[in-house]
């Protein structure tokens, strides 16, 4: 997976950019990251399972995003090391510290074991993604117990 950045890589960069800049996905990150806190496989599920609502389209359209980006890096259509800078990224780790700590329930009762597979396989791939992730993590549980627990939907 290491390769060099180039020039394309960064015009990829680019256009990850200019898509989460999309108006409806400016609002579904918004919900991730200020109102979705899901403290278990249920909570998730709940929102997971419910086709035709906003949050359920918010859910899948940011897991999506980050879940493609990902598999770019996996197959080598842009670089490791350019793509897990924090300002390019920083909101994957995020996405997947939320979910982290049930995966394996959720995979279970999804009846996926792919599930978050890409974004998983990205940052476990260097030594600086799971160091990010740690600290993302312990960052994501913190302001998770801020957070009530009812504003998982």
């Amino acid at each position: 997976m290491p390769k060099k950045p180039t020039a394309a890589d960064a015009q990829l960069i680019l256009q990850l950019y200019d898509l989460r800049r999309e108006a409806e996905m400016r609002k579904a990150r918004n919900w991730w990251f200020t109102t979705f806190w899901p403290t278990s496989a249920d909570d998730f599920m709940k929102v997971a399972f419910a086709p035709g609502t906003q949050e359920n389209n918010w859910l899948r359209q940011v897991s999506g995003y980050w879940s493609m980006a990902a598999s770019f890096v996996l197959h080598g259509a842009l670089s490791a090391d350019l793509f897990l800078q924090p300002a390019v990224s920083g909101e994957m780790f995020i996405v997947f510290a939320k979910v982290h700590p049930f995966l394996k329930e959720l995979r279970e009762k999804v009846g996926d074991p792919e599930m978050f597979g890409t974004i998983e396989k990205v940052i476990m791939s260097s030594k600086y993604g799971r160091e990010r992730f740690k600290f993302m993590l312990k960052r994501v549980e913190m302001m998770r117990e801020k957070m009530a627990p009812s504003k998982t939907s």
